[in-house]
């Protein structure tokens, strides 16, 4: 492959686990691949690390203070690297026309701007983050059509449909198939009692049995939230209503996703759990290339075992289904209530069982519009943030009179 027909890749999000999962495969395929931006919102040391290896022509820091520490330190090692800072740095990356293709990879919310910003722009993005689709799935899937953009999943499940798709389908248009099967592990808490789930800590909540990922992400998991915010996603990736997409607790973790088409047959795309699979393929597609993933022994894995979710025990389940069959923002507020109640789970402000309380609550006091725009969107976020925090306070404050 000659320099010339190199693509170069910006990845928003660089330093979290998706990111470095990245640039682990573009560094196995220097021929193929130049790294053009990284951004990041805190970790200096870890960008400076980055830099050093890959060289970016840009490289943004979320935080302010966060990129003049960057400046400094390039400075000082005399690597070239253009720093910008802030929201703004995000959109010129995220948009710059001299790379074609953008890994949105940004945990929550804040990832949704600059992700629009790269579909507007007619991008290849390869969508890491579940917010851009599920506050603005309908937008986004729009806005895609109008500039060109190709939206390419590279969450395990949805990279995993879309590989069990026929030849030439594109995503946003509606899939020619029954059902959609998306599989779990079914997190720590899989078999842990229900009376037992109120004790239990921030750290048991991220000790995921398969994945390894980022403490956000990882409560997500353990709640069921994480699988219902891929229903949502799977709804505008793939064109099919919520009734058509089903969750199956899958421990193993071999089979990522399964599709059933009109004949009674079902396609499932298998491998050994590790993202550089979907992400390879992702970055690659139409074409197939290393992805530094350890071979599949099928003869070692013994049986698979699948089971229905449990939704008694695990009620964010229900609450995703719920708000993808409301739709307009009301996903917008599940999305939003739900970074605001993990947090507070994580801050040790509220207890595990909590957390689909808070959400809840939301749901139950926004009228969600069910025409979104960027703006009722990004409204009814702040409004369901706003509406979770004081339900916090409100509920730890008559704990504290209790107790005292």
């Amino acid at each position: 492959m000659t320099h010339e027909s190199m693509k170069s890749v910006t990845i928003l999000g660089s330093t979290g686990s998706i990111g470095c999962a990245t640039l682990d495969v573009l560094a196995r395929h220097p021929q193929r691949f130049r790294v053009f931006a990284l951004s990041a919102s805190t970790q200096v040391e870890r960008m400076l690390e980055q830099c050093r290896r890959f060289r970016p022509t840009r490289a943004v820091m979320l935080d302010a203070d966060a990129a003049d520490k960057l400046k400094a330190a390039l400075r000082a090692e005399r690597i070239r690297v253009e720093v910008l800072a802030g929201a703004e740095g995000l959109e010129v990356i995220a948009t710059d026309p001299r790379a074609p293709i953008v890994v949105a990879a940004i945990v929550g919310a804040a990832g949704l701007l600059p992700t629009l910003a790269a579909v507007r722009a007619g991008k290849h993005v390869l969508l890491a983050n579940k917010e851009p689709l599920v506050m603005c799935g309908e937008l986004l899937i729009a806005e895609a059509r109008q500039s060109g953009a190709t939206l390419l999943p590279v969450d395990s499940e949805h990279n995993a449909i879309f590989q069990c798709m026929p030849s030439g389908y594109a995503t946003g248009h509606p899939a020619p198939v029954r059902r959609i099967f998306l599989t779990c592990s079914g997190g720590p808490f899989r078999n842990t009692p229900a009376a037992e789930l109120v004790d239990v800590s921030p750290d048991q909540a991220c000790a995921h049995p398969t994945w390894v990922m980022g403490r956000k992400i990882s409560v997500d998991s353990a709640t069921l939230m994480n699988k219902g915010l891929e229903v949502i996603e799977a709804c505008w990736l793939f064109g099919v209503p919520a009734e058509r997409v089903g969750v199956v607790v899958h421990p193993q973790s071999i089979i990522h996703s399964m599709v059933e088409y009109e004949d009674g047959s079902v396609l499932s795309q298998m491998s050994n759990p590790d993202m550089r699979v979907p992400i390879a393929h992702a970055l690659a597609w139409p074409q197939r290339i290393e992805s530094g993933v350890k071979p599949l022994d099928p003869v070692s894995l013994g049986r698979l075992e699948f089971a229905d979710a449990d939704r008694a025990r695990f009620p964010c389940l229900d609450l995703a289904y719920a708000a993808a069959r409301r739709a307009g923002t009301a996903p917008a507020v599940l999305n939003a209530a739900n970074e605001v109640a993990v947090q507070a789970f994580l801050d040790f402000r509220i207890g595990f069982t909590d957390i689909p309380r808070v959400i809840e609550h939301a749901l139950a006091h926004i009228a969600a519009d069910a025409e979104p725009t960027l703006e009722n969107v990004l409204a009814d976020d702040a409004r369901a943030r706003a509406i979770a925090e004081e339900y916090i306070a409100a509920r730890f404050a008559r704990r504290r009179q209790e107790v005292s």
